[in-house]
């Protein structure tokens, strides 16, 4: 019973428009593993509401479309909770979500006056450009 009172308070809470506020966690996010072809990466979760519900929709299989030269993105079918930041620079390895319901995988750094919502890093970003390849990419996002 709990867990449906959770649930529907989150897809309540989710689908707004608006920037809600990160409630700090007591509980550990986690890592999760990221496979595109036959390589595997490790990402460490932020401690954030937007990482532990980008988690709780894992295992994930998304076709991830090039941008820019220097990430990938996908837009998903819900929204997840956000908290905009304009991060400045960003890292290769760095997995964020633009607005709302765009999960976007970087492989370049770079500096930029766009806001994200952090939801993980990826701990050892070597060879993630060549894994990901120039056109669309298929990444499996799974709990460790």
């Amino acid at each position: 019973m709990n867990l449906i009172v959770a649930m529907m308070l989150f897809f309540a809470t989710a689908c707004s428009p608006e920037d809600k506020p990160l409630t700090p966690s007591t509980t550990t996010v986690g890592d999760i593993t990221l496979t595109i072809g036959d390589r595997t990466f490790t990402a460490t979760m932020e401690q954030n509401s937007t990482a532990e519900a980008f988690r709780a929709l894992l295992p994930l299989t998304l076709e991830m479309q090039e941008l820019n030269g220097n990430e990938k993105y996908h837009y998903l079918s819900q929204s997840l909770p956000t908290n905009h930041t304009k991060v400045g620079t960003i890292h290769a390895g760095d997995i964020m979500l633009y607005g709302d319901n765009c999960v976007v995988v970087f492989y370049e750094t770079f500096t930029t006056s766009y806001q994200y919502t952090p939801i993980g890093h990826i701990t050892s970003p070597e060879g993630l450009k060549e894994a990901l390849g120039s056109r669309t990419s298929k990444v499996i996002f799974t709990s460790q």
